[in-house]
């Protein structure tokens, strides 16, 4: 697996922090909105640059056929996915890696809120090539 620079997992380790202070406030059984919108303001609060519903150029073959929207996209290095479900899927994680292709970040975070601890529904997706 290819090592992340020191900056990036810095700034991973600071996302994880912020999404466990949600939980902490929240709690589980919200929808996936309302988290996005916590953490949004928790990011804002750790001075952790940020774009939300990040717009993305999908493409076939070389021909632009869309759009995809990214849930929050930190510093322009971090993939960050949110989701509510009883489970995390396999699907789920092969969405965050189309996302990681598209953008070609290294990683992402792919973060359930739907669990009784954070830690329990939070994977993170590193693109190896």
């Amino acid at each position: 697996m290819k090592e992340l620079e020191q900056e990036t997992e810095l700034l991973v380790h600071k996302v994880i922090g912020a999404a466990i202070e949600v939980h902490k406030v929240l709690g589980p059984g919200y929808l996936e909105s309302i988290y996005e919108s916590a953490l949004c303001i928790e990011l804002e609060k750790r001075n952790i640059a940020f774009v939300r519903q990040h717009k993305i150029a999908v493409s076939y073959k070389g021909k632009e056929i869309g759009e995809g929207r990214l849930d929050l996209f930190v510093e322009n290095k971090v993939v960050v996915e949110l989701k509510t479900v009883e489970a995390l899927l396999p699907i789920h994680k092969a969405q965050v890696i189309s996302y990681l292709k598209t953008t070609g970040c290294q990683i992402a975070l792919l973060i359930n809120f739907n669990t009784v601890v954070l830690t329990q529904g939070l994977q993170r997706i590193i693109l190896t090539k």
